[in-house]
């Protein structure tokens, strides 16, 4: 073969690796004893052949071999050193790169890379995920700041996405670029199957492009690597082409050969999208668990930290570990994808039940330490013992404490609920607050409502506030929100219900004058999905309707001072679905609690908000940012909200932003946004022969909540991120007792000068030298924020562009200045 363009004679790098599924068809016990295997056989081929040299991706596995068995842990420790066993993909697994919140994709950087650096004194270079089903946006700027440089991938493929190379520069919204290659072929060899006709693919592309190119052999999801037979296959081609044409390599040096000539690249911007849409939707109980446990862990590590700086109280970090260990695993790209057996999942749900009970156990510890370090003493009542206490409280109504905490980092007005019925509630000041009685799931004798206040508690912070079992406080708010049987409306806007379906017939901000429905919201539409598989593979949209829900039964479940609930119950063939729609005094945010039962096989249940707009223009929340995208009714995969805005009849700019606490699909065609709620599918089907033993995912009760942000503008405006956060990571409170405390009745924890700029993480940091502070720019505007940790007695000023990360490092030693670190913690 002939040099090309005067350039050298390009080579074809043989990446000899074992794709490890450690979930899939099968559960986690069968994928440990396959990783062992696999490691084994690895570590054989490199006693017989010492050219070969593997590589392997994700720390879980190298945490099973060290945990089981030490001696194999040993050589491999010897071979990485040796440089033949190549460690790549810094992250705990390979994860799904879509649904995943943001600040998981960074502690799969901080737990994976530094497990490497500290088992064997180097961190990975290039980012691996050869198998997941697409890749948001945010992943060059994550990536960077892992310490990573380059990333791997197979999916999409050129069928799902075209690219102007294999290998090019890609850029995220920040400016940040890694160097990219996209795997042609595959990712694998199967063992039935020669390589040499992969190789010669590879050589054939290689000269045509006149670049280096990438070919991945050994056997894979199972397990197995690269075999005798390959190997010997890969020597044969190097007699006949030359090992400079072939070569024994790694992704390593195929990027290191790479470099020099980086700034010729062609750079791509956006995520890389679409493969398995399908996969957005499967298995909701999984994707609930999966949002829910990284909020919980969110909160604690938040409290954890306060407790710590205020009070000395412990921060368990080992709980925190096995959490987030936990949580990482279960993001693996098959189970968070929702395509593996059923058994697997019931494995997941036993490991987010121990991640969100060891979350659970650190929030609940550190909320209490600092609610009992309040003070919460009244005038009288120091000298007596607590049946006393019971008694002049009983008789005199001295009052309850409760203490709010707001684990975000701007001030939060949000609704409490304490369990008792109460007559009267006031802040630390004793100015009166409007109370609510609302139904409670007790049915205790004739107690069986609890009492809602609003709580206004300042950022990453608390406050004191008092409830009275029989002493009234006159408020100075009168009713405003009021329903009835087929509406919903407080002083901000107003809900008309369709009677036949149960939906939103109108919804009319008085703000702007503007009635954002055009048709029917919130209504649920059945979708045929009976020739799609399990993933969705090839298929973009799913919008083949079959029905929709009705025969609506429509009741008022509350109406109050504070807030008014209209419950709507609608049905399809064997299933049913109960929405809740609640709006509060003072907010225009039309909150949505659902329980569905759904029995549909082979369909698929969407909730429709077609909406009042032209030039529609849908952004969709990714992890750690945002991407608008286009109205063509593809289906998209995105966080904790979804956008729609563009113009009214009157020419007015508004629009309507979906919350949500736990899906992950939605599409929008023209201005009619859509979010996916549930899936029929068969478990792990990828057009198999269908039969009745099959089993299908979703079937029976799932509950969720959502939420409807009217708004005009866009939603930046509307502040969608913070609405989105609020309903994903609630308020909390602890019903208190009478005790001396050092604490006062009301303490803001840290302020931030500008409102595009979000604490999103605190944390003791790994090192245990300092604590952690991790802020992200929200709206895409560049900005300079001064951020004061009021707990932490620290105040720093830092510049940041457009969707921008930034993680700092706060000394314990205040002599020390706080510096930026990257998501390992290192400078």
């Amino acid at each position: 073969m002939e040099e090309q363009r005067g350039k050298a004679r390009p080579t074809v790098h043989m990446i000899g690796n074992a794709h490890l599924d450690p979930v899939w068809l099968w559960q986690w016990q069968e994928g440990f004893a396959e990783t062992k295997a696999t490691f084994r056989s690895a570590l054989d081929r490199m006693k017989e052949f010492p050219e070969f040299i593997f590589t392997c991706a994700g720390a879980a596995s190298y945490k099973w071999i060290e945990d089981n068995d030490p001696a194999m842990f040993a050589e491999i420790t010897n071979r990485v050193a040796e440089g033949r066993w190549v460690i790549a993909g810094g992250w705990w697994v390979q994860p799904d790169c879509n649904l995943p919140s943001g600040e998981s994709f960074a502690r799969h950087s901080l737990y994976g890379q530094r497990y490497f650096l500290e088992k064997f004194g180097k961190a990975a270079k290039v980012g691996y995920n050869v198998d997941s089903f697409g890749h948001h946006a945010m992943m060059p700027q994550l990536l960077k700041l892992s310490g990573m440089e380059h990333y791997v991938f197979m999916r999409p493929d050129k069928r799902e996405k075209e690219l102007p190379a294999d290998l090019f520069l890609w850029e995220g919204a920040d400016g940040s670029r890694v160097t990219a290659y996209r795997i042609p072929g595959g990712y694998n060899t199967h063992q039935s199957q020669p390589a040499s006709p992969k190789i010669a693919e590879a050589l054939e592309q290689a000269g045509h492009t006149g670049t280096d190119a990438m070919c991945f052999y050994g056997v894979g999801n199972h397990g197995g690597g690269p075999t005798i037979a390959n190997i010997h296959e890969i020597r044969a081609m190097q007699h006949e082409h030359g090992k400079d044409a072939i070569t024994f390599s790694s992704p390593d040096a195929f990027f290191d050969k790479a470099l020099p000539g980086r700034h010729e690249l062609p750079v791509v911007t956006g995520d890389m999208q679409h493969h398995a849409s399908g996969c957005y939707s499967a298995h909701s109980e999984t994707k609930l668990l999966n949002r829910k446990a990284e909020q919980r862990l969110l909160t604690a590590e938040k409290l954890s930290v306060a407790a710590h700086c205020l009070l000395g109280h412990r921060y368990e970090t080992d709980f925190l570990r096995q959490a987030w260990e936990t949580i990482m695993f279960n993001q693996f790209h098959d189970i968070m994808g929702g395509c593996c057996i059923r058994e697997a999942y019931e494995d997941a749900r036993e490991g987010y039940g121990h991640a969100l009970y060891l979350g659970g156990v650190v929030q609940n510890g550190a909320l209490q330490r600092i609610s009992w370090a309040v003070d919460t003493m009244r005038e009288g009542i120091g000298y007596l013992d607590k049946n006393q206490e019971r008694t002049l409280w009983e008789q005199h109504d001295l009052g309850v404490p409760v203490v709010v905490f707001n684990p975000h980092s701007w001030s939060v007005t949000a609704p409490v609920v304490v369990t008792q019925q109460m007559k009267g509630a006031t802040d630390e000041s004793g100015k009166a607050l409007s109370i609510q009685h609302v139904r409670a799931s007790r049915t205790n004798g004739g107690d069986k409502y609890d009492t809602l206040f609003m709580a206004e508690v300042p950022a990453y912070g608390y406050r004191l506030y008092w409830i009275y079992r029989n002493k009234s406080h006159e408020a100075a708010t009168v009713d405003q929100v009021a329903a009835t049987e087929t509406s919903l409306e407080n002083e901000l806007v107003h809900l008309a219900f369709d009677k036949r379906s149960g939906g939103i017939s109108r919804l009319l901000d008085k703000r702007s004058g503007v009635d954002l429905i055009n048709g029917i919201g919130g209504h649920p539409i059945v979708i045929d999905e009976s020739e799609c598989d399990t993933w969705g593979h090839n298929m973009l949209s799913f919008r083949k309707e079959t029905g929709r829900f009705g025969e609506a039964r429509l009741s008022v479940a509350e109406s109050g001072p504070l807030r008014a609930t209209l419950r709507t119950t609608s049905v399809y063939g064997q299933s049913t679905m109960r929405q809740d729609f609640t709006i509060y005094a003072g907010s225009p945010v039309v909150h949505v609690k659902v329980k569905l039962d759904w029995r549909e096989k082979h369909n698929m249940l969407k909730l429709a908000f077609p909406l009042a707009l032209e030039q529609p223009a849908a952004t969709y929340e990714i992890p750690y940012g945002y991407l608008e995208r286009p109205v063509n009714g593809e289906e998209e995969p995105a966080q904790r909200w979804v956008d729609v805005s563009g113009l009214t009849e009157q020419g007015k700019r508004a629009g309507l932003a979906l919350l949500n606490d736990g899906k992950y699909a939605f599409d929008v065609l023209d201005s009619e946004l859509r979010m996916t709620a549930a899936r029929g599918a068969i478990y792990a089907d990828h057009y198999g022969e269908r039969d009745e033993w099959c089993e299908y995912m979703d079937q029976g009760v799932q509950e969720f909540r959502y939420a409807l942000v009217p708004h005009e503008g866009d939603w930046r405006a509307a502040g969608v991120v913070r609405e989105a956060a609020v309903l994903n990571q609630p308020l909390l409170h602890v019903v208190e007792t009478y005790h001396k405390g050092s604490l006062p009745p009301v303490l803001e924890g840290v302020r931030v000068s500008v409102s595009n700029v979000a604490v999103e993480a605190v944390k003791l940091g790994e090192d245990e030298d300092g604590y952690m502070v991790r802020c992200r720019e929200t709206d895409g505007r560049a900005a300079e924020a001064t951020i004061e940790c009021h707990w932490l007695n620290r105040t720093w000023t830092a510049k940041f562009g457009c969707s921008e990360i930034k993680t700092f490092k706060l000394p314990f030693d205040l002599e020390l200045e706080v510096s930026e670190v990257n998501l390992l913690e290192l400078q």
